[in-house]
């Protein structure tokens, strides 16, 4: 699986970049970050052990629903519904709507982190 990049940068400069690239003032190299955080304190909250490792429990699980995987990792499902939203926030993990129910896909467990000063 392919390492996703994230960036750390203050709310203003993300806006400022956001808004260039909109005019098309600016474009996006590859292998810029695509998914951006404005602090070290939020990447830590999302990117938590306990969050990584319930990546892994999903990518080598593959669980059919939210329910499933509240049942293997031993959560309270409307816990694990609200840490999966925002990791799909930022795009760390899809959640499929499958019939009556959400499917959590991962999309990525390695990542990359890029920090401007």
């Amino acid at each position: 699986m392919k390492a996703i990049v994230i960036g750390v940068m203050p709310q203003q400069q993300i806006r400022a970049r956001m808004i260039a690239i909109a005019k098309g003032k600016y474009k996006p190299k590859p292998g810029e970050p695509k998914i951006w955080f404005t602090s070290m304190k939020s990447v830590a909250e999302v990117l938590s052990d306990q969050n990584r490792a319930l990546l892994k429990v999903i990518r080598e699980t593959n669980p059919d629903s939210v329910a499933v995987l509240a049942k293997i990792t031993g959560r309270q499902p409307s816990n694990l519904s609200r840490t999966l939203k925002t990791m799909s926030r930022y795009g760390l993990v899809d959640l499929k709507r499958e019939k009556t129910h959400l499917k959590p896909v991962v999309k990525a467990t390695d990542f990359r982190i890029l920090a401007t000063a």
